[in-house]
């Protein structure tokens, strides 16, 4: 990547990434896609509150933490970090009301949160995203790892997102736990291709995640990781990190 010093440190996406979409069965998915989201929580994410976490990033000379809360009841978002030009932000905001926010929300925190948020939770916008096409592609070689896991592959409409044509693959063991993944940016935005790892299992309350994420941006070694998580369950005064 040219000119690493001037990549946005709030605005660097490595995963392009859709609006969140709301719950829906519109489309049918393969069998496989409920067993993922399943196995990482989606039975009880209903009684989720607040998920709390830091997003961590080394890619290149550029290293960065944003730390998030998020209220999936009320959509709510806060968070905490730096903006382009490297000042500190602190900002709680509702995505419906994303419109009426100032242009560093609109511009580089929420496409901030989005993108971290799908490192975090993407199992479950297999069955979350209705706009996304699902397809279970049978066994495949890892791309990484040694080994053969089964292929779903989670392809993105062109039209819908902040970078619309999306398509995830992911390689899927017989515990229907991600091993690895590819993803391919819909567009030219560099990076353009990201092929990593899904390791450091941990359970966080009800959830299942993957802390951390070792492969290649475009080629380039890159790392992403997460620290700090919990989650905070309706009616509980208490927050149960991640172990």
């Amino acid at each position: 990547m040219t000119n690493t010093s001037r990549v946005t440190k709030m605005g660097l996406l490595f995963l392009g990434v859709l609006v969140l979409a709301a719950t829906s069965w519109a489309q049918k998915r393969p069998p496989i896609a409920e067993q993922i989201a399943k196995t990482y929580g989606l039975d009880s994410f209903g009684q989720i509150e607040g998920i709390r976490y830091t997003f961590n990033a080394a890619f290149g000379e550029v290293k960065l933490s944003r730390t998030w809360f998020w209220e999936p009841k009320a959509d709510r978002v806060s968070y905490e970090g730096k903006d382009k030009a490297d000042k500190p932000v602190k900002v709680t905001y509702v995505r419906s009301q994303l419109s009426g926010q100032a242009a560093v929300v609109k511009d580089e925190i929420d496409p901030g949160f989005i993108n971290d948020q799908y490192w975090l939770l993407f199992p479950f916008h297999v069955v979350w995203d209705s706009s996304a096409e699902v397809t279970d592609t049978g066994m495949h070689k890892l791309p990484l790892g040694k080994g053969s896991a089964r292929q779903v592959v989670v392809k993105y409409p062109s039209n819908v997102g902040y970078t619309p044509g999306d398509t995830w693959t992911l390689f899927v063991g017989t515990d229907n736990r991600v091993q690895e993944f590819i993803y391919h940016r819909g567009g030219n935005v560099k990076p353009t291709v990201v092929i990593a790892t899904w390791g450091d299992y941990k359970k966080a309350g009800p959830l299942l995640v993957s802390l951390d994420h070792r492969g290649t941006a475009d080629g380039q070694p890159l790392r992403i990781f997460f620290s700090d998580v919990s989650v905070k369950l309706t009616g509980s005064n208490t927050w149960a990190n991640a172990q």
